[in-house]
């Protein structure tokens, strides 16, 4: 039993001196490279395997990462894509109102009156009562009476004037009546609103009087309240019936009552009512 101890202990030292001797070998030489080679062929699978943990935690991250970016990213150009369309409408609305506004200043250079330009700034709420406010008003000149047009036609009076704002009335409202003429011959009458802002009606036409669809009707003058020649409405329909005294003459107006957004003051005559 003693004799064996020294034996023993003889071949631990024996096999550390080994060790030793081969991990210096191994560091200072290449004589076990491909000893180490073959074991790092051995060990790879065993490597991969041991860190399947660690890749599937960091593929959900960088998946979950990645999802989230996405969603913000979507999200942001979802914002920007609304901006740009609205820009886009935004541009839209100022080239349409650029080409009114082109009409309407081609309309002022056509007329011999002094005009001033203007622009709604409101509507009446009563759909029984057409009456619109513009932004221009005493301080402006303004005056009660004073025509109103679009670039199209005749729109209606001003019927109210306040310091930096005025009232018009509309040539539609159930309440107004002005006199015109057919272009074609210069027959009078007169139109009368009838409460829809695309219909005005002729009082008291005859039914021999010589009117006929498609005729245009313009201010006559007449009256003093509407300078002279100034498009009202066109002939939409006559209904002439024998029993009748006089025909159903039916016309639209020029003017785009419900469209327009700046019109034209005219300065004429005035009525002296400041």
């Amino acid at each position: 039993m003693f004799t064996k101890g020294p034996a023993v202990a003889s071949r631990a030292l024996i096999f550390s001196l080994a060790a030793v001797a081969l991990i210096l070998v191994s560091i200072y030489t290449d004589w076990l490279a491909p000893v180490r080679a073959q074991l790092g062929t051995v060990a790879t699978p065993f490597y991969w395997v041991t860190n399947i943990p660690q890749r599937l935690e960091d593929w959900g991250q960088d998946t979950f990462r990645s999802r989230a970016n996405l969603q913000a990213e979507n999200e942001a150009l979802r914002t920007e894509l609304l901006i740009h369309q609205r820009r886009l409408q935004q541009m839209a609305a100022l080239a349409a109102e650029n080409v009114r506004l082109r009409r309407l200043l081609n309309s002022s250079d056509m007329l011999q009156d002094k005009v001033l330009i203007s622009e709604l700034i409101g509507i009446s709420p009563d759909p029984l009562t057409h009456t619109v406010m513009i932004d221009r008003g005493r301080r402006d000149g303004v005056y009660r009476g004073q025509a109103v047009l679009d670039a199209f036609g005749l729109m209606g009076q001003v019927v109210e004037v306040h310091s930096n704002s005025s009232r018009v009335l509309l040539i539609t409202d159930s309440s107004h009546a002005l006199p015109v003429q057919v272009n074609r011959n210069g027959v009078r009458a007169i139109a009368e609103g009838t409460g829809n802002l695309n219909q005005l009606r002729l009082r008291h036409v005859s039914n021999t009087t010589d009117i006929r669809a498609g005729d245009v009707l313009v201010s006559s003058g007449l009256g003093g309240r509407y300078p002279v020649g100034y498009p009202v409405a066109q002939v939409e329909e006559v209904v002439r019936d024998p029993g009748q005294s006089f025909a159903t003459v039916i016309a639209s107006p020029k003017a785009r009552l419900d469209r327009s957004r700046h019109v034209l003051l005219v300065f004429g005559n005035e009525d002296g009512d400041n």
